[in-house]
């Protein structure tokens, strides 16, 4: 099934945590499903983007010590929001490996300051980022809980796995009544 998600994709943006503690195997999966000759998009972290970095040599990469966002803790936040743009403009497809809990209090939302406005969770900021751009997006959470009014889905068959309708289909999403008595 995941192969076939990603087959209808040829950019794909990679964001997740930098203290990946979990097993590789998700990752590893989801760089297997990225058909060849893609393009991929991944910052400059540690953790889940050293991953796809070291996977896709020829990722187009984010870095804030390029200087392009400004400086400082902002210029992270500026570096994901340009990362999440050129996945959408480019009709990707966004992936997410987040390994906390999301942060309460953060929904996802087009407007970038809602989205990076100090939850603590860049992982989860660029996802809600994503999803409220109407980026269609991937996400592994393994056992973490699924954030209540983020309109994500259980891949059928992938546990641990979940996307936005977009992605998994709101029509397989929908309640069917299967007879009236």
């Amino acid at each position: 099934m995941l192969s076939d998600i990603f087959s209808r994709y040829d950019s794909f943006g990679f964001s997740g945590s930098r203290h990946w503690g979990q097993s590789p195997a998700p990752l590893s999966v989801a760089a297997a499903a990225v058909p060849p000759g893609s393009r991929v998009l991944v910052g400059c972290a540690k953790g889940v983007d050293a991953y796809f970095r070291l996977a896709f040599p020829s990722a187009e990469v984010f870095s804030v010590a390029s200087g392009r966002w400004g400086v400082g803790r902002g210029a992270f936040a500026a570096r994901s929001v340009a990362c999440v743009r050129a996945v959408q403009s480019a009709g990707g497809l966004w992936v997410s490996f987040p390994s906390s809990p999301c942060p309460v209090g953060l929904v996802p939302s087009p407007s970038q300051s809602r989205c990076f406005s100090g939850f603590g969770s860049g992982s989860w900021a660029s996802l809600a980022f994503a999803l409220g751009s109407g980026l269609p997006c991937l996400v592994f959470l393994g056992s973490l809980p699924v954030p209540s009014g983020w309109g994500l889905f259980p891949l059928p068959g992938l546990p641990g796995w979940f996307g936005c309708a977009a992605v998994v289909g709101a029509e397989s999403q929908q309640p069917v009544q299967l007879t009236l008595f």
